[in-house]
């Protein structure tokens, strides 16, 4: 068994899942439009410039959250899957998921988005296991806003991958070859330590460190 990790956002999906969330509660009414958008922007633009403060990042949108009732938030977030991540959700995406699940590949998606927005996109794409900032969650299943445990974001990723690893009595030297598939350089600590990094649908700083380091670059969005 080899092991094949994805990120997620402008990897798999063509969009930013976390960014989208924001846009779609604005445009439902679940926020404060303006605010909210503005805020939203900021970070967004902080992450592409790789200078985002994760936690605090986190600490806002979980906050968010934390500002409805649980059967609430399921209800937006199925309205979200079906008016913003279904349409996005392209065939070629599936198509290299799928390649690694035939050759037997353990996989999993490695995302810095929260749980809350990932864990029903990661089952929309058929992929079991999932890497993701966690929610603090109440015993009503509620979120609180809180953070539990560190980011999974730059060296973060590597820390978390190498966690769940452990959890099912594994390391990454144990597998022969090791995919990692991301857009952002924010990603290269990860990328620096499997054995085939794979620069897709890359920005340009990672189009510039692949290139210098060799490493294969796709894109899998131009159909």
């Amino acid at each position: 068994m080899n092991l094949a990790l994805f990120d997620l956002d402008h990897t798999l999906l063509p969009i930013d899942s976390d960014y989208e969330w924001g846009q779609f509660l604005c445009r439902i009414g679940a926020v404060d439009a303006q605010a909210f958008a503005a805020r939203n922007q900021a970070f967004f633009a902080q992450y592409q410039a790789g200078t985002l403060d994760p936690v605090e990042y986190l600490e806002f949108s979980l906050g968010t959250l934390a500002g409805f009732p649980r059967a609430k938030l399921d209800e937006m977030h199925a309205q979200f899957m079906r008016e913003v991540i279904a349409p996005a959700i392209r065939p070629s995406a599936r198509a290299l998921l799928q390649k690694h699940l035939d050759q037997g590949d353990l996989v999993a998606i490695v995302t810095a988005t929260n749980h809350f927005v990932t864990a029903p996109i990661a089952a929309a794409l058929g992929i079991e296991h999932l890497i993701a900032a966690m929610p603090e969650v109440a015993a009503d299943g509620s979120i609180t806003g809180k953070l539990v445990g560190t980011p999974t974001q730059g060296a973060g990723k590597v820390v978390h991958t190498k966690a769940w690893l452990e959890k099912l009595g594994k390391r990454l030297e144990d597998f022969e070859t090791v995919h990692f598939y991301s857009d952002s350089h924010n990603d290269i600590p990860l990328m620096s330590v499997v054995t085939h990094p794979v620069a897709t649908n890359p920005n340009a700083a990672l189009t510039s460190h692949a290139a210098e380091k060799g490493w294969p670059t796709i894109n899998i969005f131009n159909d």
